[in-house]
Order: structure tokens, then sequence, then C-alpha cells
């Protein structure tokens, strides 16, 4: 299986620089690097860097800011131009909740026009336009009636699996089989949850709570995403994800790494 370095992993950690991403990655014999934004850095010298460590661009993560959906489509427009000067086969957005929106069938609705601009967009520059499934009580994409209800309307959508954010809502083995065929990128997570609230834990759309875990070391069974991905054929890149401060991420993704390679 081929694992990617997710450049947030270490980025949202204080202290680390892309250069950091890079180097990492190569010294865990990492496959790919996913960079998630740019970091205000010339996307060709994060190419040449990632060329240089040998490590394949995987994908490019970014988000849509803006005050309108002119502004949206814009900025998504120079991230799908910033994907191609990255090498990146695919792009991913993350579908995150609007703050004045808690159903998530109007965030649904609400995300659904926008990709609805920005696939063409990814189609003319021969980019795979992806979401995740994205955490939360009001999130818009968790399960596969999520996603399929988008890609009704956008067919040439496609599936970046989360393994952890899937299981906020249904069972993500069943899940990751019912999408399969529309996942071409995967990101493993985990959680600690409690049925009970608790400070700074979040509510997920199952109603129960959730904080972050490393992946091995909380409720999600990542080993037995793993083994579903391997049955099922996935050739992919599979994202560590790591979003807690209990390591410094570097030792974090190298747990992480002994753990699923054992």
């Amino acid at each position: 299986m081929k694992f990617s370095m997710m450049t947030y992993t270490m980025m949202r950690q204080p202290g680390y620089t892309p250069a950091d991403c890079v180097r990492v990655a190569a010294e865990l014999k990492m496959d790919g690097i996913d960079w998630v934004t740019t970091y205000g850095e010339d996307p060709e010298l994060l190419k040449k860097m990632s060329d240089d460590a040998g490590l394949v661009v995987a994908a490019h993560t970014f988000f849509v800011p803006g005050n309108n959906l002119a502004e949206k489509i814009s900025n998504a427009e120079k991230s799908l131009d910033d994907a191609c000067v990255l090498g990146a086969p695919l792009v991913m957005i993350p579908p995150c909740p609007f703050a004045d929106v808690p159903e998530p069938e109007e965030n649904r609705k609400r995300w659904i026009e926008i990709l609805v601009e920005v696939a063409p967009l990814a189609e003319k520059r021969n980019l795979i336009l992806t979401v995740e499934n994205f955490p939360g009580a009001a999130s818009c994409f968790v399960t596969a009636d999520d996603f399929y209800e988008a890609k009704k309307i956008i067919p040439s959508l496609k599936l970046t699996f989360d393994n952890g954010n899937a299981a906020s809502g249904e069972d993500q083995i069943e899940s990751l089989k019912r999408c399969f065929k529309d996942i071409v990128h995967v990101h493993f997570k985990d959680w600690d949850i409690s049925t009970e609230a608790k400070e700074g834990w979040r509510q997920m759309r199952d109603g129960r709570y959730y904080t972050p875990a490393l992946i091995g070391e909380g409720d999600i069974d990542s080993k037995a995403t793993l083994s579903a991905l391997e049955e099922l054929g996935y050739q992919g890149f599979i994202n560590i994800e790591y979003e807690n401060n209990k390591y410094p991420a570097d030792e974090g993704i190298r747990r992480v790494l002994e753990y699923l390679r054992g």
C-alpha cells in the first residue's frame, strides 16, 4: 500500500516548514505527498522539492475562500492552476460546513452549487475533482448517500475516502464498499469516541462525541480499512492524518507507519 505525507498533519503544529514535510516523508520512506495548500510558496518550488526527494505528488488539497460564489470560483481556479504546476492528478476541496448553516442538507445544497462551477474547470485541466467525508453534525458529506446525492448532479465528482470521518456517520467499511468505484484517494484518521458530551469534543452526525487520536490509539479500526482496501484492489495513496498534539507530528507519523506496516 502506498502511504502519502499529508502536509497538514505537520504544518498544523508550530515550527514545521514545507521542507520538513518533504524531509520526514523521505526519511520514513513514504511514497507520495499531498500538498494541503501551498503555504505561500511557489508551487514550482514545492514540485521540485517533491521530485528531488522521490515523492509523487499524490494530490493537492485546497480551500475555496470568498464572500460570494464568484470569489470562491476565482480562488478555486487559482488553486487548480497550482495543482497543474505541482503535477497532482487530483484535487480535494474540504467541504467545511458554513458558519451560518446548522443543517447538513442546506450545507450540501450550497456546496453542490460551488462544485457544479468548479467541476468543468477541473476537467478542462485534466484534474480529478474530489471531496472528502468531512466531520461534524452539520457536515454535508459524511455518508455514502450524501456523496451520491452530489454525484447525481456532478457526474465527474470523485471521493477522497476518510475512514475516521465516514465512521462518524455510518459503518466505515460498508461506506467504503459502497463508494469504492468512485474512491481515488484515501485519508486515514482516528478518534476517541464517547456517547457523553465532553469539553472540547465535537458532536458528529451519529450523535456521539469525538476528539482526535493518533491512528492505532483511538476507536477507529484502520487495520480493517487497510484490509478492505487490499481486498478491493485499491491502487492509490493513503494520507496519514493526525490532528492531536500528544506527539510531535513527525513522531506521530512514524508511529502510525510502524503500526500500519506491521
